[in-house]
């Protein structure tokens, strides 16, 4: 699956557009609320929500905000459902949206089991998880800096709690990167992360007090049987194996994933209580910056910051795809927050949950990986899994407790 120079450019200007679009938007939100017109602006609850951080959009959302979203049973999720009947006719904004982040972040699932397999000429490979998600937050910093210059940035914007928020996100991202980096197949990671409503469910459960759905708790388990079925059914000399050490990193993102909910809760409660009511782009650079920083100072104190460039210097094709893959993640999370400008959060989870299961499939097609029966049944467990809570979502009988 390769992406050649010119179709990368289409997706850096479809993300500036994406970031005008959002300016735009903004801008005729902050009137509608000034001037009510019930033309154009559904009836919303008075307090407004706040957008989650970028890095957890892509990761969390197809999970997690499932979870956190409707648990809540609060009506502030309809303040993110902005579609405004003036301009693109929903239909192409929904194109827009949907289309950047399969092309951005199909292509990013693919450049980063393409970064873990790459295997230099001395039999060398990349395993600098560190490295990366500096290289990774770097850009995503300075695409919401662009974006927050154009939307305005949001002052008194509590630091605290921003940076605990970015440490735990970018954490569980680069235990994801160490799962691949020792030896765990990339289609049994992505199923593996799909299941991270389970950590989430159980904090809910015996922090929240919450209560959740037989359909909900079966969801689960077949997303997690799934992908222990599909991690049991690969052929013998059909790829990579899965290490234990790479299963116990992938656990370990999956913990940090519920840890991070609990931050992010924290965040919207902690905004809300000062009056501080921040912008997508405000969350996008400030959540990266500190992500950049905590992997700058681990990546240092590991001592991956010399050896991954001294790598990378020796692999220049290793470099393209790592440059690439960062452009890739901040181009995403840009059409991720157009999508959240104009659409309902649910309309963003089934991209993303979508996005996901096609990853999936594509890297069993293109990278070589082969399944016994047995494998694809558990694909076909985990995918069923993964679809449920959507479909319930589309068909309006999930419930919000």
């Amino acid at each position: 699956m390769r992406l050649n120079t010119s179709s990368l450019s289409t997706l850096v200007l479809l993300a500036i557009t994406g970031l005008a679009t959002i300016s735009t938007t903004s801008a005729a939100s902050s009137s509608q609320f000034a001037v009510p017109r019930r033309a154009f602006v559904s009836k919303i609850d008075t307090k407004e929500k706040v957008v989650p951080s970028s890095s957890s959009l892509e990761l969390n959302t197809s999970s997690s905000s499932l979870v956190t979203n409707t648990r809540g049973g609060s009506s502030t999720d309809a303040a993110t459902t902005m579609v405004k009947e003036t301009g693109l006719p929903p239909a192409a904004k929904l194109l827009i949206g949907a289309g950047g982040i399969y092309a951005a972040f199909l292509y990013y699932g693919s450049l980063q089991e393409d970064v873990f397999r790459y295997t230099a000429a001395d039999g060398t490979q990349f395993k600098q998880a560190w490295f990366l998600q500096v290289l990774e937050a770097l850009a995503n910093v300075l695409v919401g800096f662009v974006g927050m210059q154009l939307t305005g940035a949001t002052q008194n914007i509590p630091q605290m709690a921003f940076a605990i928020s970015g440490a735990s996100q970018v954490s569980a991202k680069a235990c994801t990167s160490l799962a691949l980096a020792n030896g765990l197949s990339f289609p049994v990671a992505t199923l593996a992360k799909s299941g991270k409503m389970a950590p989430v469910m159980l904090g809910s459960l015996i922090l929240g007090g919450a209560t959740y759905s037989l359909r909900e708790y079966l969801q689960v388990a077949l997303i997690i049987g799934g992908t222990a079925v599909v991690s049991m059914g690969k052929k013998k000399g059909g790829g990579s194996t899965s290490s234990m050490m790479g299963v116990a990193y992938i656990i370990l993102s999956l913990v940090l994933d519920g840890v991070t909910a609990g931050f992010q809760k924290r965040l919207k409660a902690e905004t809300q209580k000062i009056g501080v009511k921040p912008k997508p782009y405000d969350f996008m650079f400030w959540t990266n910056l500190y992500m950049c920083l905590t992997a700058i100072v681990i990546s240092g104190a590991l001592g991956e910051v010399g050896t991954g460039l001294a790598y990378c210097a020796g692999n220049p094709e290793i470099l393209e795809k790592i440059v690439k893959f960062a452009i890739c993640s901040a181009v995403g999370q840009s059409f991720i927050f157009y999508t959240i400008a104009n659409f309902d959060p649910l309309i963003l989870s089934t991209v993303t949950t979508t996005r996901k299961i096609f990853s999936v499939l594509l890297s069993i097609f293109l990278k070589g990986h082969t399944l016994s029966l047995t494998g694809w049944g558990g694909i076909a467990m985990a995918c069923s899994g993964i679809l449920s809570e959507m479909a319930a979502k589309m068909s309006g009988k999930a419930k919000a407790h």
